[in-house]
């Protein structure tokens, strides 16, 4: 008995060790944005285990289409690891014919043109199927016209070949990166809604190298989808995540060393091969003193499988540690409560996207009747009142007619009255050193805080920049010269509200950026801030990104919007970016408008270095609110009309950033009275009405 098994396994080791090709059929391909499913189920390979000894060598594919670019194509395996084989490859050019993916061809699918023939290496690594899985059960092979639009293709048919001497999967053993490992427990990532899985985060901490055998910093239960909007036509997903209890409910957890939230983002940046300029937008945004979104880099393995450089960060949301405004109950529709807080944005339906309403006044380029939509951000669509609704609605309204109006100018009754200036031309200056292509009208958030505490529009926080700085080859992206507010191409669908070129009509705000401009150059936007950012950054990449484009071979290769020319290895794509920076600053040095004269009123010198307070009239507590831009000591100070000193606060040390102080003032007898602070070395002065 033991010799015939022994002979059996012989017999069985020798037969698999032939290569072994099974074929299946194909059917045509609907221009609906969904994919197809093809299956071949290799029977005769019983319960063969694939590696690396024996396993899949490569997938052939035949397919019909005027426009091939637009056709992806995914390999699913029994176990259900997907393989993207191609995705949105070949140009303008037709058909695959007799086309192989394999992991030892010499040429990547992705570097190459239609009409496609030969051996090629697929966008993601084929040898991840190898993985200790059974070669028997059913593989499929999705189909999908990324173009819903475009004509119909037809997928004739396909093959896959096992044999000996495979690819396996790419390992990731150690990292000087976090490392974050998800399992879905097989199941494909929806858009939406989300589906339940484990996420384990490992994270020794700066400077300590992370094994992927180390305990974890988190292990629990996450809801994961995929996000994005035009990011999702990449192979490389983003994901948004939250953190669940045992039972699905929403729970805040501190990740990565950040305040406890349950909401997160996986960014991808796959167009962006720098992997920079998303978290140099928040780092830019943050120096300027405002909220920005928290961010750290890791590496991801997903249901075992390597996918390369991700940055995990919040996600834009009302909480004390993030968009810091008033909760807004569905309950709260009259009084103070219904001035806010409001979050609100600028952008595509699609992705997050949501309701909301239109605006009444067209943007700047409208030549298709083109208008400016907000949505609800925050309460949620689902949650906001029609109250609710109906007051965001008309404060807007009153911000964008007062702004558009004969009197906008009016330090007291303009635009300011329903605005905060630093943030409007703060924002302007990161759209505008990045060349946003999107800037203004897309991913454009604004939050409104209640009444009771400033109650004004304020921008912000910044968010989606992988396509600004240099890195959109159209509409004046890929230059260094131009106004990124004076979008230029007018047929596009989203245009930029009006409100941008009207701010710069008003030459007290055109005087104020240049002042703002001005003092950041000489700290937190000079060239050697950005040179001294973009190396710490690319440095802590540098082990990283060997892994994630050996994953994602696409260095030296276009990938949707880049601008020529692209760099053939990481050193480039940063050394690129660089070099577009210094240029672009210094053309804003030469084009910047506006005089920066310091007699101007200190209320808006240097982007509001002084403070505004809140009520006046006040009858009981004052608000103050300040901006400090270095580590600076504040004291205020309090003076009634006979000049005595009323209330002198003791000296309080403030880093960087924006503060707010509040005064009880019950026991002050009515009366005006002057309030002066000191901050960054300078006194400010104002007065108020105690009643």
């Amino acid at each position: 008995m033991q010799k015939l098994s022994f002979t059996l396994a012989f017999l069985l080791s020798s037969f698999l060790a032939v290569s072994q090709t099974f074929t299946g059929s194909g059917g045509a391909i609907p221009p609906d944005g969904d994919p197809v499913y093809f299956t071949i189920n290799p029977n005769s390979l019983g319960a063969s285990v694939l590696d690396t000894n024996f396993g899949v060598q490569n997938v052939c594919i035949n397919v019909m289409h005027p426009n091939i670019s637009d056709i992806e194509a995914v390999l699913i395996s029994p176990d259900g690891t997907q393989v993207t084989l191609t995705y949105a490859n070949g140009g303008e050019g037709n058909n695959y014919t007799n086309t192989c993916f394999d992991d030892r061809a010499s040429a990547a699918v992705s570097s190459g043109s239609a009409p496609f023939t030969g051996t090629y290496k697929p966008n993601e690594i084929l040898g991840a199927v190898n993985n200790g899985q059974t070669g028997y059960g059913t593989w499929k092979i999705g189909i999908r016209d990324l173009a819903p639009w475009s004509n119909d293709g037809m997928f004739i048919n396909w093959s896959i070949t096992f044999g000996e001497d495979a690819t396996g999967p790419f390992e990731l053993t150690s990292s000087n990166l976090p490392i974050v490992l998800i399992d879905t427990d097989g199941q494909t990532i929806p858009d939406d809604p989300k589906i339940p899985a484990g996420m384990k985060i490992i994270n020794n901490g700066p400077g300590i190298r992370n094994f992927i055998t180390d305990p974890p910093e988190f292990d629990g239960t996450i809801g994961i989808e995929v996000r994005g909007s035009s990011s999702q036509m990449f192979p490389k997903k983003s994901y948004g995540l939250e953190t669940w209890d045992s039972q699905g409910n929403s729970i805040d957890t501190s990740l990565m060393g950040m305040p406890p939230e349950s909401d997160w983002i996986l960014n991808a940046n796959y167009t962006d091969k720098s992997f920079l300029r998303n978290v140099m937008a928040y780092q830019v945004w943050q120096n300027m003193g405002h909220y920005a979104t928290r961010y750290q880099f890791c590496e991801l393995m997903l249901n075992g499988q390597y996918k390369g450089i991700y940055v995990f960060s919040e996600k834009i949301k009302r909480d004390k540690d993030r968009v810091d405004i008033a909760k807004l109950s569905p309950n709260q529709n009259t009084g103070d409560e219904l001035t806010g807080g409001y979050i609100f944005k600028v952008d595509k339906q699609t992705g997050s996207g949501g309701s909301g309403w239109t605006s009444s006044f067209a943007p700047s380029a409208n030549p298709n009747g083109q208008t400016i939509f907000f949505q609800y951000e925050y309460p949620k669509e689902e949650d906001i009142s029609a109250s609710q609704k109906t007051y965001i609605k008309n404060y807007v309204y009153s911000f964008e007619s007062t702004l558009k109006g004969a009197l906008f100018t009016d330090t007291t009754n303009g635009w300011r009255k329903y605005a905060v200036e630093n943030t409007f031309f703060d924002y302007f200056l990161v759209n505008e050193i990045s060349k946003n292509v999107d800037g203004y009208r897309l991913s454009t958030f604004l939050h409104k805080e209640r009444d009771s505490k400033g109650g004004k529009i304020r921008m912000g926080p910044v968010w989606d920049y992988d396509i600004a700085w240099h890195n959109a080859d159209y509409c004046g992206g890929d230059i260094t010269t131009g106004w990124a507010y004076q979008f230029p191409c007018p047929d596009d669908y989203w245009q930029v509200p009006f409100w941008w070129s009207r701010l710069l009509q008003d030459p007290l705000y055109k005087n104020n950026l240049k002042c703002r401009w001005l003092y950041l150059r000489q700290n937190s936007l000079s060239n050697a801030w950005f040179d001294s950012y973009i190396d710490s950054i690319s440095g802590q990449l540098m082990e990283a990104q060997e892994r994630n484009f050996t994953t994602w071979p696409i260095l030296g290769i276009y990938v949707w919007p880049n601008p020529w020319p692209y760099a053939t290895t990481y050193e480039g794509e940063v050394n690129g970016l660089k070099n577009w920076v210094h240029s672009r600053l210094a053309w804003l040095d030469s084009n910047m408008p506006g005089t920066c004269d310091p007699t101007y009123d200190i209320e808006y010198t240097e982007a509001n270095k002084g403070f505004s307070m809140y009520p006046n009239p006040v009858s009981d507590r004052l608000n103050i609110e300040y901006q400090t831009f270095t580590s600076s000591s504040v004291s205020i100070t309090i003076i009634n009309q006979q000049g005595i000193v009323i209330l002198n606060t003791t000296a309080k040390s403030r880093s960087a950033g924006e503060w707010t102080e509040n005064l009880d003032l019950t026991s002050f007898k009515s009366g005006v009275y002057l309030l002066q602070i000191t901050l960054d070395g300078k006194s400010y002065s104002k007065r108020f009405i105690k009643i």
